[in-house]
């Protein structure tokens, strides 16, 4: 709970999420879940840090194109809400990523959508969603998902440890990430390699860009990192990009465009 003993956003995400995977757990136990991967049910994996890199190695902003219909904070986002034509845009605009919301409650999200924005955009996509338990990592390997959002705000040092180690099992990688120094070294404690900064205090939902550019002076060299929310043109990009982050994850600039991708090329060529 909070100081005013109300809960914050985070918090009453964080409790249904946990009887969401409860629901989960009962539709698909996990070792029907497991069995199904070693079958092969997933789609084959594609390189998630290796696009981020190659982006990176043409001196090029590498960036994580969201698609989101909802927030909490801001309500509905996109009301003409397509993740094809998004995710077809995104690919087309230059995106070396997608990011896709896949929580239903409280961002309007969906496992389809994961599915269909990834077919049609050719991208690897992370799947956005509050892991709170292994058997997520899992079943968003099973989604397709390449990479799967880590957040150290949610997660004890314990329950981080084990959805590493199940990502690095199921081949997946891992976006971590945090909000100030305390989580970033608790991150790096644990082995991350690809840090998100989230510049959005997820009990407030207050954005900040200088997050980023504080932290990026604590992180060792042979990290990834993204910064995370507040990224509205190509001044912050190059702002960050002086400071050493090659990576960006940018979501409702772009869905409150009219052409989502055309939003990305422009603020990708300034």
């Amino acid at each position: 709970m909070s100081g005013s003993g109300r809960a914050t956003i985070l918090e009453e995400i964080l409790g249904r999420k946990a009887e969401e995977l409860a629901e989960r757990r009962a539709a698909l136990p996990e070792p029907e879940l497991r069995e199904r991967l070693a079958a092969g049910d997933a789609p084959p994996l594609r390189d998630f840090m290796g696009a981020l890199q190659a982006k990176e190695r043409q001196a090029r902003p590498a960036v994580i194109a969201e698609v989101k219909r909802a927030s909490p904070s801001a309500g509905v986002i996109r009301t003409d809400f397509d993740p094809v034509a998004i995710g077809t845009a995104y690919a087309r605009g230059g995106a070396a990523a997608l990011s896709v919301l896949t929580d239903r409650d409280f961002f309007g999200g969906s496992d389809d959508y994961l599915r269909q924005a990834r077919e049609a955009s050719g991208l690897p996509a992370l799947r956005k969603d509050f892991t709170i338990d292994p058997y997520q990592v899992s079943e968003a390997r099973l989604l397709g998902a390449d990479c799967v959002l880590l957040i150290v705000a949610a997660l004890d040092d314990d329950t981080l440890a084990a959805c590493l180690d199940r990502a690095a099992e199921e081949g997946i990688a891992a976006l971590v990430e945090v909000h100030d120094a305390a989580e970033l070294d608790r991150a790096l404690g644990l082995g991350a390699e690809l840090v998100g900064v989230n510049n959005r205090d997820l009990h407030t939902f207050e954005t900040r860009l200088a997050t980023s550019l504080e932290l990026a002076d604590r992180a060792p060299e042979g990290i990834t990192l993204v910064a995370e929310s507040g990224i509205h043109s190509r001044s912050d990009i190059d702002q960050l990009r002086s400071a050493g982050i090659p990576a960006f994850l940018v979501g409702e600039w772009f869905m409150r465009a009219p052409d989502p991708g055309v939003a990305l090329a422009e603020l990708l060529t300034g």
